[in-house]
């Protein structure tokens, strides 16, 4: 089968769906891969890099969608190219069919399968084809140096001959994977980076990247982003003024603002309203990565950079992954690269569309005539939180109570073993000498002292205790000592190899022990 890219007919927009990287890997699949003129020219990928790379680069966008059974985009696509599908051809690209239907509805028509790439369900198995996370995880980069760009400071402090300089403060709203990628990009470059979400538990990856987390005077409990999908989820109205207290109580301080909150399927929530962008500092930047949606800032306005009358920036672009263009189609036809991997198992080159397959079910909108959109939950929830079982609360007097029957078990066991042990002894003992039960008795005795040692130690100090038990107790190497002078030449050899293997025990037995003790220690 034929995999066709055309170049991208959104204005403005620089990424393709094949570089010259992936259409090496697609062709091991066993397809044959094909790209529109100039496609990749806006990326920095020639048509002479994709021929070299055995691609065949086809002059016309009609002749493309004709010649391909599968193509491969990054934006939506237009009427025409929803028109130019037939029945036996499979679209991969971004789709919105949230807020699409009437392309949902023409592609049925046509009898086409349509695979929209932010439809991958987020569990473990997909993460290396979604693209929704490679293009915010730039995008969160971008929104860093283009704050950089406009912000009249260095982020790090400095003091220098010249005077000092204080580090800049940044507020990143919402924690998700642009947020956490503005997180390692600002503090990286040595910002006081600060950082809200709605998730309570994103806040120790927060923390973990070096920033710290905003957290709120609230007392309800907050919803599990693991039960929404990974996803923030709409909030209540109480919660919602309680954030806003907080933003307007951090306003005055921040340097730049990036906010990345969005929830899907729906508008961008008004998270940083006009009066806090008055309660800003002149020269400060807002950079909203969710003005495609409405935007976080009330004075967002779409691809657009304004500057407010107290001198604040607002930057309100809607593409920064394709102002990363290179990388960002690198990163997107991985992820494209990766969905035909699963498409075809049999790496034959033909696609074998299984309905059976989370991944691909969650992501399929129309398939064989049908719209398959929404898809039902995906059977595997990687990311949902586990219920933690109940457990009941003993009182003081049950717990005294079951102290006491855990002690009368465990002396009841001790004084079986100690009669059965004794029972044993004497029947030893009425059939063998005198000179054989002394150190039978020592024996005995010390199997029984060690087994209660070993068997009160906890079990994750087993291996450290054997170890050094092993070598301090090679007592065998002191008898195998006074044998060796043995005039018996079986009686040295056996001598011999005990010295041998005791020395083992011993210096094995100390090497482990402080290899161990060395997994503890700071180097």
């Amino acid at each position: 089968m034929k995999l066709g890219t055309p170049k991208e007919v959104y204005s403005g927009e620089a990424r393709v769906a094949l570089t010259p990287e992936s259409a090496l890997q697609l062709q091991k699949l066993g397809y044959t891969c094909l790209i529109e003129k100039g496609a990749g020219s806006a990326a920095g990928f020639s048509d002479a890099a994709y021929e070299a790379a055995g691609v065949e680069v086809v002059k016309t966008a009609a002749a493309l969608w004709k010649a391909a059974d599968i193509i491969a985009k990054v934006r939506p696509p237009s009427e025409t190219e929803l028109k130019r599908l037939t029945k036996d051809k499979t679209l991969i690209s971004f789709f919105n069919p949230a807020g699409n239907e009437e392309g949902m509805e023409l592609a049925r028509s046509k009898g086409a399968t349509v695979i929209a790439m932010e439809m991958v369900p987020r569990i473990s198995r997909a993460q290396k084809m979604d693209a929704l996370s490679s293009m915010a995880n730039i995008a969160g980069y971008r929104a860093v140096i283009e704050a950089g760009n406009n912000f009249g400071r260095f982020f790090t402090g400095q003091v220098t001959a010249a005077g000092k300089v204080p580090p800049a403060k940044v507020l990143i709203v919402g924690a998700g994977v642009a947020g956490l990628a503005a997180i390692g990009t600002s503090t990286s470059l040595g910002a006081i980076t600060y950082a809200f979400d709605v998730r309570p538990e994103v806040a120790e990856q927060v923390e973990s990247m070096g920033a710290e987390f905003v957290y709120l005077d609230f007392e309800e409990d907050q919803q599990d982003g693991a039960a929404t999908g990974g996803y923030a989820s709409v909030q209540s109205d109480e919660f919602r003024e309680a954030q806003l207290a907080k933003f307007r109580e951090l306003a005055p301080e921040m340097d730049i603002v990036i906010t990345t909150a969005l929830i899907p399927n729906r508008e961008a929530p008004e998270l940083w309203t006009k009066d806090m962008v008055e309660a800003m500092k002149p020269g400060s930047v807002i950079v909203d990565l969710a003005a495609e949606k409405g935007g976080n800032c009330k004075l967002t306005v779409a691809d657009e950079k304004i500057v407010t009358d107290n001198g604040v920036t607002i930057i309100g672009y809607t593409d920064f992954p394709s102002r990363m263009a290179a990388q960002s189609s690198s990163l997107y036809a991985t992820n494209i690269r990766h969905m035909m991997t699963d498409l075809t198992p049999e790496k034959d080159g033909q696609v074998h569309h299984d309905m059976e397959d989370d991944v691909i079910r969650g992501a399929t909108v129309t398939h064989e005539g049908e719209i398959t959109f929404p898809p039902p939950p995906p059977k595997v929830q990687a990311i949902a939180a586990q219920k933690k079982p109940e457990v009941k609360e003993l009182t003081p007097e049950e717990k005294k109570a079951q102290e006491v029957a855990a002690f009368k078990a465990q002396t009841k066991q001790q004084f079986t073993l100690l009669g059965v042990g004794g029972a044993l002894m004497l029947l030893v003992g009425l059939i063998a000498p005198a000179s054989f039960m002394q150190h039978f008795i020592v024996f005995v005795l010390a199997i029984f002292v060690g087994f209660q040692v070993i068997w009160g130690v906890a079990h994750s100090l087993h291996t450290p205790l054997m170890a050094i038990t092993n070598a301090i107790s090679s007592i065998i190497i002191v008898g195998a000592l006074m044998q060796i002078g043995s005039g018996s030449f079986l009686v040295i050899l056996l001598a011999a190899l005990s010295v041998f293997m005791a020395g083992i025990n011993i210096f094995g037995g100390f090497l482990v022990t402080r290899r161990m003790l060395a997994m503890f220690q700071k180097s």
